[in-house]
């Protein structure tokens, strides 16, 4: 079993992850149009730091708690049938692939928030990496619902567990086999996140508390996803405030508001309630921002670092915030651009399974910089940190969880990747 020390097991408050709350407000792109649209770089200077001792050594400390965990699952699984192995394998390189880790940082210094930088966090930490797992089981089925060839710059799990048949020359769709055995590997990874957080060593009443906040983000989480593809469907019709509400479940209770809750739920019964009150404005705030983020690299972001292509989301006709935007600012011949490039709903076929080529999505591209959507949802973004970090300021929680999360806010919603 890895030795999980992280900070002395304190986390110091010297150790925090980000920067101070004057640099949450700052958005070159929303000032200056000439500024690249999907936002400013990462600076050292408006960004935060890169991540600190503190943030190394918690990334660690799950990570060693996740191989820990499939080190023994993958073997039961090998004793169950050798044939299983490579599809346990693909299972865990999606957990163990190099993701953020922001869902068990935000929950880490929800609970600190609470309890302070003295706890041990070894008792926890199950409860934290459940929520990699709970990830891991989302991006298999987003990847296989969006039909996504790469994520984090490799093949997707349904894209690797086709290659797998293809070379073992068995018979049937390869294609279809690996859409399928992909979605059990997001089934095998939802399992495996109830498991471990059953292991956290807490009493029974506080555990009970967290999982009901878990079961709560589940539930939230599978709301908004369907909602997603509804939108798709849909796209013609969607209302902005729909596609905002899609941000908020989709992203912003899994991503932030709820792993702040499961937070201060692992701390006990007793958090004060202005603690539940102030991570729900900053989760809800962070976490929408987090997703117009996102956007953005969808239209603008490079793959090299986001690991996707770009346009994506124009090439598909999603119903994003910053595509409605954009609608909404268009000229009629703008508008009838954009409504020409993508395939109506409803149809199918070879000729519209791909939906525009390059050059259309190229000229959507280009649509959405001349509209200022891209500028008015960067304003969106830093007006979301900015309220988000003010609930901070007055919240009772500890001094260096307030800092912790000022940073996140800024380094989760200025993330080029």
């Amino acid at each position: 079993m890895a030795n999980h020390t992280v900070a002395g097991n304190t986390l110091k408050s010297g150790d925090t992850a980000g920067a101070g709350v004057g640099s949450t407000v700052h958005s070159p792109a929303a000032a200056d149009p000439a500024h690249s649209p999907a936002g400013p770089a990462a600076d050292p200077a408006t960004a935060g730091p890169a991540p600190t001792g503190a943030r190394r050594e918690l990334t660690a400390a799950v990570t060693d708690t996740l191989i820990d965990f499939l080190s023994a699952e993958l073997s039961m699984l090998d004793r169950i049938d050798p044939a299983l192995r490579p599809f346990a394998q693909v299972a865990r390189d999606t957990v163990l692939g190099g993701g953020k880790q922001l869902r068990p940082m935000f929950a880490h210094w929800g609970w600190r928030g609470v309890v302070g930088t003295t706890p041990s966090v070894t008792p926890v930490l199950p409860a934290l990496a459940a929520l990699e797992l709970l990830h891991a089981f989302a991006l298999v089925h987003d990847d296989v619902m969006d039909a996504s060839a790469t994520r984090r710059g490799l093949p997707t799990a349904h894209r690797r567990l086709a290659g797998q048949h293809r070379d073992a020359g068995r018979a049937g769709d390869p294609d279809r086999f690996g859409d399928a055995a992909a979605v059990l590997v997001g089934d095998l990874c939802l399992v495996w996140a109830d498991r471990l957080l059953a292991t956290a060593d807490l009493p029974a009443s506080t555990l009970l508390a967290v999982r009901r906040c878990y079961d709560q983000m589940r539930v939230e989480t599978i709301a908004g996803q369907y909602l997603d593809i509804l939108g798709e469907a849909e796209s013609a019709d969607w209302p902005i405030d729909r596609a905002m509400r899609v941000a908020r479940y989709k992203t912003a209770c899994y991503t932030v508001l709820r792993p702040l809750h499961l937070g201060a739920a692992l701390a006990g019964p007793a958090t004060d309630p202005a603690v539940w009150a102030a991570y729900r404005r900053y989760g809800t705030d962070v976490g929408e921002a987090f997703q117009l983020r996102d956007d953005l690299l969808g239209v603008f972001g490079d793959p090299a670092r986001t690991g996707k292509p770009a346009g994506d989301d124009l090439r598909t006709g999603k119903p994003t915030a910053l595509l409605l935007v954009a609608r909404e600012l268009a000229t009629e011949t703008q508008r009838a651009e954009l409504a020409a490039a993508v395939p109506p709903a409803g149809t199918t076929g070879p000729d519209t399974a791909a939906g525009p080529d390059a050059a259309a999505v190229a000229r959507m591209t280009e649509i959405v910089v001349e509209t200022g959507a891209a500028v008015r949802v960067e304003r969106m973004i830093e007006q979301r940190v900015a309220t988000a970090v003010a609930a901070l300021d007055t919240a009772p929680i500890d001094d260096a969880a307030r800092t912790a999360l000022t940073g996140l806010a800024v380094t989760a919603t200025t993330r080029q990747t």
